[in-house]
């Protein structure tokens, strides 16, 4: 993977954690934790799209990687909001 790969990948993964963090309504944290959120959204979503035997919807190709960004969006937003329930801090 080139640096010019890698680049449009962090930037995808952060869009996906910044409108999963919008929908749960979150907003601690910066761009880095809006990509970090992207991409465990990416593995958490994808893995429950696979569990379901729900399809691959809106996947982005980078290089010879498929980025999928429906359930990064979800799988983000899940775990937002799993997070939120376990720490019972208020929203900000």
């Amino acid at each position: 993977m080139s640096v010019p790969e890698l680049l449009l990948l962090l930037v995808i993964a952060g869009a996906c954690g910044s409108i999963a963090r919008a929908i749960v309504g979150v907003s601690r944290g910066g761009c880095l934790v809006s990509i970090v959120l992207g991409f465990i959204g990416a593995l958490l979503g994808s893995w429950l799209s696979e569990k379901a035997g729900l399809p691959e919807l809106l996947n982005i190709q980078v290089g010879n990687k498929a980025f999928p960004v429906l359930w990064s969006i979800i799988g983000a937003a899940l775990f937002i909001a799993l997070l939120t329930l376990i720490s019972g801090r208020r929203r900000s």
